[in-house]
Formats: structure tokens, sequence, C-alpha cells
């Protein structure tokens, strides 16, 4: 039963939850959270949520059905159906078209929510309109908390931890990189649709804007770092040129499509830590942060540079342009994916690497030691992604740590180890050690 309190017809809404991402999600409530939940699926189709309803049912007939409620893209429902439940995950994208009502809706009513956009311009933009809203109706704005971003915040998160209860001292974090260490999972429908329409609603400056260091962090970073040893790694021509970079302990990675992305996410999870407005162990004043995707050879990391590139080049070319590329390249529409039966082949893996930070105090220093951070999970990008909102919603709804969070756009990484828990129960695995950089 959950263990949260309040007066609304449903404990959790899924909007969206005929659509590709949602069906993962609405099948993860079903065959994992608690039997006697009160909750819904929603959409614009009621032919669509019922045949949804009936597949549920045959997945686990012992539990409680959803409700179905029929809902369209509009203020006037979006705000009705936000008004009827606790928590609204919605996966209707793109965001930066569809996405508005439901995050307005959420923050206005006090309404917990949940989304899996990739958006960072959209965030952006909704921290500005509805941060302070939230923060007075105490709803919990979670947008990014699907592939993009959490694994980088939690494995963030984790390293954090692991320094801080491995080594003496109780170190912080300093340069900290991220890799996207293996990823077996093909782009649903969706995601390429938010791709090629976004730069319509947004112009290149409010694009690059979000995705420089810090600017979705609710406070300032130090420009400087108080130890030389601590300062971020630096660039060299050779990898500005060919995004080839060699990391210790991980190896060859390129250039990662989704660095700015995750930056701008972690980095939003460094100020709300730091500032004090979500009660965690801040990262502390010489943190860094990065991202790699691991290649296997000089080649074929060159040449995945190179294709990210010229892709961004689509932004500059006129929009007639970008949609005949969408027609040659998109294979699926919105709310289509990869093949179900093949997807379960995919496996995704992340790795992190820290060098901590230990102040004024000596503790370690000097040595080579390292958080290491390994995550897993074996399946596809989009199942994943239905984890991580399914769970989220499970961790508002029974865990302490997060009811007691204060309302405003949060990020992953301040749902806690609670929040890691559940999902490394779910399928998605966490590793955590020390180890000795050579």
């Amino acid at each position: 039963m959950p263990s949260a309190k309040h007066n609304r017809q449903y404990d959790l809404v899924v909007f969206g939850a005929t659509g590709y991402t949602g069906k993962y999600t609405a099948e993860h409530i079903t065959t994992h959270l608690p039997t006697d939940l009160k909750w819904a699926v929603a959409g614009r189709s009621q032919s669509k949520l019922e045949q949804l309803v009936q597949e549920l049912k045959a997945l686990n007939p012992d539990r409680a059905q959803p409700s179905i409620e029929v809902c369209n893209l509009s203020d006037g429902d979006l705000t009705a159906l936000a008004k009827k439940t606790f928590i609204l995950i919605t996966t209707v994208g793109p965001y930066h078209k569809y996405g508005e009502h439901a995050f307005k809706a959420c923050a206005e009513q006090g309404t917990h929510y949940l989304d899996v956009t990739g958006e960072i311009s959209w965030v952006a933009k909704m921290i500005r309109k509805y941060h302070s809203v939230a923060q007075s109706t105490g709803a919990k704005m979670f947008p990014q908390i699907g592939i993009e971003s959490a694994p980088s915040d939690l494995i963030t998160y984790s390293l954090a931890s692991v320094v801080r209860s491995q080594l003496s001292g109780q170190p912080k974090l300093g340069p900290t990189t991220v890799s996207i260490y293996k990823f077996k999972s093909a782009p649903s429908g969706g995601t390429l649709a938010t791709v090629m329409t976004i730069r319509d609603s947004f112009t290149l400056r409010e694009l690059r804007e979000p995705t420089k260091p810090y600017a979705l962090s609710p406070v300032p970073h130090p420009k400087t770092v108080s130890n030389p040893s601590l300062e971020p790694p630096k660039r060299s021509f050779f990898s500005a040129l060919t995004g080839l970079v060699n990391i210790p302990i991980l190896g060859l990675h390129t250039t990662a499509l989704t660095a700015g992305t995750d930056r701008a996410q972690v980095h939003r999870s460094w100020g709300l830590f730091e500032s004090g407005i979500v009660s965690q162990p801040s990262y502390g004043p010489n943190f860094s942060w990065r991202q790699h995707l691991r290649t296997k050879n000089f080649w074929s990391g060159i040449s995945f540079h190179y294709s990210l590139v010229l892709f961004g080049l689509l932004f500059a070319v006129p929009a007639f342009i970008r949609n005949l590329v969408a027609k040659i390249l998109v294979a699926h529409q919105p709310g289509e994916g990869p093949d179900v039966s093949k997807a379960k082949d995919n496996y995704l893996e992340y790795r992190g690497i820290a060098v901590p930070d230990f102040g004024d105090e000596k503790g370690d220093e000097g040595s080579k030691k390292r958080g290491f951070c390994k995550i897993w999970f074996q399946g596809d990008a989009y199942h994943l992604t239905g984890v991580f909102m399914a769970e989220a919603a499970a961790s508002l709804l029974l865990d302490d740590s997060a009811q007691q969070l204060p309302g405003g756009v949060l990020t992953p990484a301040c749902l806690g180890q609670a929040y890691i828990d559940r999902l490394d129960k779910a399928g998605l695995h966490f590793e955590t050690k020390i180890v000795e950089e050579e």
C-alpha cells in the first residue's frame, strides 16, 4: 500500500501510455509496483487504451487494473487530469511541441511530475517559467528521468557516495568522467521526430545556452579550483580535431552525442546539493564533469565524431532540408519503435571514474585512488526508461526520503540511494568501488 498521504483519485497516471515508451512504463508498473496501486492510463484514443488495459491484465491478472482517462493535449484537459492524480508520468513528445500543457498543470496543481525528454532547451524554459510555481505548490518535477539523463546523474551521485564512504577524510569530487561504455539500442520514432523538429522551436543560441557549464544550476560554480591537481582535463588540439581522448582506466573514447544534455542535468544536481536546496551531500567546489563514448579503435572514433559534426550542421540549414532528411532517416513514426522481441537482446553499460577532492584534509591525497562506478542493463534503452519512471514513481509513493524533498524542478540524483536501490532490484545493476590508477 503506498505510504504517501494524499486525497487524489489516483496514486499515479501514465499519460501517453499507448506509445512506445509509455507502454514499457505501464508494463513495468503492472509487474513491479504494489498490486493495490490506484492508477490510470491516459491518452487520446479510448480504443487504444482499452486494448492496452487488456494486455496489462494478461501480464498480471491478480493486481488492480488501471482505469482509463481520455485526455487531449490542452491546458484544460491536462489540468483536470493533474487534479486527479498524486503523480503524473508523461511520455508524450516532442516535448517542445506538446509538453508544456502537462508541465504547467502539474506545477500549478501540486502534482508530482516525471518525463523522459532529452530536450534541454525546453527543460531550461520550463525551469524559468515554473520552478518557483512548483516550489510554492510542493510539486516535485523530474524532467529527463529516462535514458537522458538519469544514468549519468545517478553514476555521478554513486561516485560521490563511494569516495566519501570508502576513502579517509570523506573527500568530495574533483574531475569526474562518465563513459557510455556499451550501447546497443536503436532510436524510436519519437526520439527521431524530436531531433528533426526541435530547431523549429528554438534558435541556435537557445539550443546552445543550456549546454554551457552550470547553465541550469541554481547557484554559480567557482571559476577556479583551489587545488591545481584538480583542474579539469584540458582538451588537446589532437582531441579537438579527432574527437578522440584516452581516459585512464576507461580507455579510448570519442565524442558523445548526449554530453551536453547530460552535463546540464548533472550540473543542476551539483547546484541543488551545493546550495542546500536539496539535502544531499555536495560534490564540492572543485567538481568538474565530462562524458564520452567508448570506441573500439581510432578510425571508428574519428568517424563517429565527424558524423556528429555533420549532423550538427542540420540545425543551421533551412527547414525544408531538415524535413527532407527526416523523411529519409526516420524509420518509425512517433509512438513506434524497434521490434520489442529484438530489443530484448540489447545491452547498455555506463562507467564512471572520479578523482577525489580531499580539500584541507590529507586523507589519501596524493594517491592514485579513484572512485569507480559501473551500471548495466540487459534490454532496450526505452525499456530502461520505463523502469526509471515507474521506479521513481514508486520512490515518491513509498520512500520517506523522496517524500521529504522540496517542490521545484529536481533531478534523478535528488531521489538518492533509495531510488538507486529500487533500480538495482528492477534490473539496472550498480557496482561501485575504489580502484587504483596506474
